[in-house]
C-alpha cells in the first residue's frame, strides 16, 4: 500500500520546497520535489510520496489525513487509544457506502 504524508511548505525553492511533516515533533524537514504540483507558497499543504508532492490539499484535509495516520500507528498497540479523536469525521455516525457502490449493490441484489 502506498501512503502519502501531509507536509507543509516552509520555503519555496527553484523546482522544490523545504517542507515540514504534519504533527511530528521534533519537526521533520525534508526537501520535496514540486514538479507535479508546481511551485507552492509557504504554508501550503501537499501530500508527499517518495520525496515528491503529488497533490495540494487544504489544512483541514492535511489534519484529517495526519490524524488517520496517527491512528494507524496506534492500531493494535494501545487498547485505550481514543480512536474517535483521531477520526473526527467518522465518529458518532454509521458508515456510509459511496453513491457509486450503493448503485452497484442495488443492481446485484435484484
Amino acid at each position: 500500500m502506498c501512503i502519502a504524508i501531509p507536509m507543509r511548505v516552509i520555503k519555496a525553492l527553484h523546482g522544490g520546497a523545504l517542507c515540514e511533516r504534519y504533527g511530528k515533533a521534533p519537526r521533520e524537514q525534508q526537501m520535496i520535489d514540486m514538479s507535479l504540483v508546481g511551485q507552492q507558497r509557504p504554508d501550503t499543504w501537499v501530500l508527499v510520496f517518495l520525496g515528491a508532492a503529488r497533490e495540494v490539499v487544504s489544512a483541514e484535509q492535511a489534519a484529517l489525513i495526519g490524524k488517520a495516520l496517527d491512528a494507524l500507528s496506534l492500531a493494535g498497540t494501545d487498547p485505550a487509544a481514543d480512536i474517535d479523536r483521531l477520526f473526527p469525521d467518522l465518529a458518532g455516525r454509521e458508515p456510509q457506502l459511496p453513491d457509486h457502490l450503493k448503485s452497484q449493490r442495488a443492481k446485484s441484489s435484484t
